[in-house]
Formats: structure tokens, C-alpha cells, sequence
């Protein structure tokens, strides 16, 4: 009987503690156990975490965390000094600048930042022998289309460490927006002995990979779903950042990210579909709209994707609309052009780029008919089967077979099949040309229309298309030269690249402007969002207490 009471007594002591602490709050959650601690998901793999060898946003997203160039991102989305000390000095041609780097920046290895370590990276990105996917965002420098194209040696690039902290870089031609072009991945340095020790090893783990930026990468093996950022304390600016700890983990379908925030594993993940009407009213649900572009890629060097009326056919052969509405939800909309809207504006008349160009390929079932006709002709064929290539994320997937769905539906005689593999994977294949069709995202690194159109140089990285056209690289040619100092020339000719690459040509297929819905406790506060380059930055995040 006592023993009955006294069991009873310490069952409802434990009761009355449990309802006087509450339980875990959302903010308790969000802390977790190593103070400033929080959890969150993401919606692919890092692929590498070479800068020079980057071509996805979720690669870009980690190598972003734990590097710096020198400039970095503010919450405004414009340019600020990160390990340039000072704004540079620049010559009265305006081509040359020169940049005075922090004497606190280090390497986590404790090395110094030095100049030395831009120009190793700069060069290491438009040799050849790297075969970057970015080395033609580095033609602005002098010489670089010379060595990309194996014209010139790697060290007479326009890059020079006049001491261990003075960088001078030299242009082609001026160019007014060089500052939001070196936030950019490509622009990050490297520690050329860290690297050269490293060999072929190097960003294929946390291990061969050094910060100098606001996070260390930790737990990533290289092929791992999960991964940890550790506050750096040796970032130049470790006093602003937060943060201890970001744990990451891999949730490629968008209900499981779901599911790991309502039990409070997880204080951010992304939406999509019907998420987005479950959760929009929420506290927690925020949408912002994105320059990411959703697109289709066809490989010009196989015969069937070579005929431009085929690729107009498919162009023409979806509803975008019932896609962006049914598929994604997520505030996306659709898109009949290349540039996206609020993305950049006329010079002389600020009119928005999509707006004056105008729609080029709309959902059209006839026309698209009436180009597969005309396709079958030039083929000598009446029936045709193409195989579209994506990522095996469950946006992908969706997004492949309600492409399927519209094509079979519209274009009779062509048959889809589908193949879903990991995004590295997917990468390496359209790197390869092993693919007849392929769907993608891609997401500025700035806010300049050359970002897109440079992707379609004939010699660019990029270019899984193989697209190769002279007049339009002449065309880029004269954006970047010989109209760099011209802004009302320069905005015409690329609105008549556009057109051209679009319109005329239709070698790639855009179909929808991406947005950004997610989840996000409340009590995180300062995570950056980005309209365009990388998805997200831990760098100003915190949880209120």
C-alpha cells in the first residue's frame, strides 16, 4: 500500500516538472544542444567542392558556406567587400583594378589569404586541362578566351599577386559590373599548396578541402546524404556569424522534409506542390521569386535533336501553365523566354528585360504539330523515341513525367522514355553528350543577361548543347568588347542574342521562372534567401533566444 502511494507520489512529481518545463520549444528546438545550432534539409547532394569544377547549385550552395572571394553577398543581394579589405583602385581606362587584401584572412589551416591564392585559382579555372564548366566567365580577364582555348599559356592571364596582400586584375574591356562577378563561385581563390598536395583528391570530401570562409565542412565523405557546417573561428569576420553549428540532410523528396519539420528535426526545408497550399498560411511559410530557369537541353550532335523543327515541336508541345500550377505550386510561373522577368533592366528605358523582349515560345499544340510535321520530312521518319535525362530528385521526376504526358499527347509518333539518376551522375552524362534530352535548372551567378546568354559560347563549359553558331558568338564578342562601354548597345544586342538563341534557333527550351517556397521556424532569424546565384547562406543566421 505505501509503496503503492509512494510510486504514485513520484509519478505525478514527474507529471508537474515535465508541465513546468514545457516540453521543447520551437526555439529549443532550433538551438538544439550546441547553442546556436540548427537543422536543416537540402534538396540535392554536393556534387564537389572544387570551385574550379563546380556546374550544380547545391555544390555551389556548400563551396559558398565555407569559402570567400573577394567579395561576398549582402542581405540587400548587392556586392560588399569580404576579403578585400577596401574597394580597388582602378586605372583611367578602367580596366585594371587593384585590390588590397584583409591581413586577417586565413586559410583553416591556418595559411594566410594571399594573393597568390586568386591568381593559382583564376588561372587553375581557365586552363584547359581543368576542363571548368565555368572558364568562360572568366573571359573578361585579359587573355582568357586566349588560354581557354589553348591559344595563350595559363600564366599570362590578366591576374597578378604584386605582393602577398595586393591583387591587380586586369580586363579586356571595362565592365560595370565586375564587382557582383566576383561574388561568384568561379572568383573564390584556392591554397595552391593545400590543392597541388591534394592532386585529383581535392573538394572530394570534407578532408581535402580548406575554408576561409564563415563555416567549416565536416561528416561528407564525398558520396554522403548528410553533412555538418561548423562556425570557422578563423573567418576574418567570425564575430558576425552565429551560428555554430548547420546540420544538413539530404531530402530529394519534398514530404520527408516536411515530415522532419513537423517532428522538429529539421528548422528549414523547401516546398513544392501540394506542400505549398498546405502550408501557406502558416508562420513559418515564406515564397520568394528566383532568376533560377527551368529548361529543357537538346544535344545537337545526335541527328534526331540536330533538326531545329523537331526542337521547335518540343519546344511548343507543353502547357506550361498546368505545369507550374499542378507540378510545382510553389509561386513559380511560367516563362516564354530565356531572361526571366525582375531580372534586369533597359539602361536608358528601365524597362524590364522579359517585358521588352516579349514571349518566344508559348504552349502551342498546332505549331508544335505543324514543326513535328515538317521534322518527320527532314528525318525520313514517321514515329520517333527520345530519351529525356533528369535528376532522380522527386521535382525532377514529376517535372519529366508531366513532360512525358504533354509531349505523347501532343506530337503523335514521338515516345518519351525517362531516365532519373543522381544529379552527379546526371551532370557527368550531359558533360558527355550521353543524352538525347535532357531537363535542368540553372541559376545566375549576377544580375547581368550575359550570365545566361554566355552559356551557349560555342567553347563555353556550359554548353552541354553543343551549340555552335559564329554569328552569335560574335555577337557575345561585342557585348563584352567592343560595346562594354556602350550600355544601350550592349542591352540591344543581347535582347537580338536572345531572340536568336530562342526564336531562331530553339536550342534550349525554357519553360518556367523558379521561386523559393519554404518552411522556417521562427525563431531563425537573417537566413539569406538568393534571387540568383546560390540557393542559400547560413553566414547572418541565428536563433532568437
Amino acid at each position: 500500500m505505501k509503496n503503492g502511494i509512494l510510486i504514485a507520489m513520484i509519478a505525478l512529481i514527474g507529471v508537474v516538472i515535465a508541465a513546468c518545463g514545457g516540453g521543447n520549444t520551437d526555439k529549443e528546438k532550433a538551438s538544439g544542444d550546441a547553442g546556436q545550432s540548427i537543422k536543416v534539409t537540402s534538396a540535392g547532394e554536393i556534387a564537389t567542392l572544387d570551385s574550379a569544377l563546380y556546374s550544380d547549385t547545391f555544390s555551389s550552395d556548400a563551396i559558398g558556406q565555407i569559402s570567400e572571394g573577394l567579395y561576398r553577398v549582402n542581405p540587400d543581394n548587392d556586392a560588399e567587400l569580404g576579403i578585400a579589405s577596401a574597394e580597388p583602385t582602378v586605372s583611367a581606362d578602367k580596366k585594371t583594378y587593384t585590390f588590397q587584401l584583409r591581413d586577417d584572412a586565413k586559410w583553416s589551416n591556418g595559411d594566410p589569404v594571399t594573393a597568390a591564392d586568386f591568381v593559382f585559382a583564376f588561372q587553375k579555372v581557365v586552363d584547359p586541362k581543368t576542363a571548368s564548366p565555368s572558364s568562360n566567365q572568366l573571359d573578361v580577364i585579359k587573355n582568357a578566351n586566349q588560354i581557354r582555348n589553348e591559344k595563350a599559356s595559363p600564366d599570362t592571364l590578366g591576374v597578378k599577386a604584386i605582393n602577398d596582400k595586393t591583387l591587380e586584375i586586369t580586363l579586356e574591356n571595362p565592365i560595370p559590373y565586375l564587382p557582383k562577378l566576383l561574388t561568384g563561385t568561379p572568383f573564390l581563390p584556392q591554397n595552391e599548396k593545400f590543392v597541388t598536395s591534394a592532386g585529383s583528391k581535392y573538394g572530394t570530401s570534407a578532408d581535402t578541402v580548406l575554408s576561409n570562409g564563415p563555416f567549416l565542412l565536416k561528416d561528407w565523405s564525398g558520396i554522403g546524404t548528410s553533412w555538418t557546417y561548423i562556425k570557422n573561428k578563423d573567418y576574418w569576420d567570425a564575430k558576425n556569424v552565429k551560428l555554430d553549428k548547420v546540420a544538413v540532410q539530404v531530402a530529394k523528396d519534398t514530404g520527408a522534409g516536411v515530415n522532419l519539420y513537423k517532428t522538429g528535426d529539421v528548422q528549414y526545408t523547401a516546398l513544392t506542390d501540394e506542400f505549398v497550399q498546405q502550408y501557406k498560411d502558416d508562420k513559418a511559410y515564406h515564397s520568394k521569386e528566383k532568376s533560377l530557369i527551368g529548361y529543357l537541353g537538346f544535344n545537337e550532335d545526335r541527328k534526331a535533336t540536330a533538326n531545329v523543327h523537331l526542337r521547335k515541336a518540343l519546344s511548343m508541345a507543353f502547357d506550361k501553365e498546368a505545369y507550374t500550377n499542378t507540378v510545382l505550386g510553389d509561386g513559380s510561373k511560367a516563362l516564354n523566354g530565356y531572361i526571366p522577368s525582375g531580372f534586369a533592366k533597359d539602361p536608358k528605358t528601365n524597362q524590364d528585360f522579359r517585358a521588352e523582349n516579349g514571349d518566344f515560345v508559348t504552349f502551342d499544340p498546332e505549331k508544335a504539330k505543324s514543326e513535328w510535321a515538317t521534322a518527320k520530312q527532314e528525318l525520313g521518319v514517321d514515329k520517333l523515341t527520345l530519351e529525356v535525362l533528369s535528376s532522380d530528385t522527386e521535382v525532377s521526376k514529376k517535372t519529366v513525367e508531366f513532360l512525358q504526358s504533354e509531349i505523347e499527347k501532343n506530337l503523335p509518333g514521338v515516345t518519351i522514355k525517362l531516365k532519373s539518376v543522381p544529379l552527379k551522375n546526371r551532370l557527368a552524362l550531359t558533360t558527355a553528350g550521353d543524352y538525347d534530352v535532357f531537363y535542368g535548372t540553372w541559376t545566375p551567378d549576377y544580375s547581368d543577361p550575359i550570365n545566361f546568354l554566355e552559356v551557349y559560347q560555342s567553347d563555353g563549359g556550359l554548353n552541354f548543347s553543343k551549340y555552335n553558331n559564329a554569328t552569335y558568338d560574335a555577337g557575345l564578342n561585342d557585348v563584352k568588347q567592343a560595346y562594354a562601354t556602350d550600355p544601350e548597345k550592349r542591352w540591344d544586342k543581347m535582347l537580338e542574342l536572345e531572340k536568336q538563341l530562342i526564336q531562331t534557333d530553339a536550342v534550349v527550351a525554357p519553360f518556367y521562372q523558379g521561386a523559393s517556397a519554404y518552411l522556417l521556424d521562427p525563431a531563425v532569424k537573417n537566413v539569406q534567401i538568393y534571387p540568383f546565384g546560390r540557393n542559400i547562406s547560413y553566414r547572418l543566421a541565428y536563433v532568437a533566444k
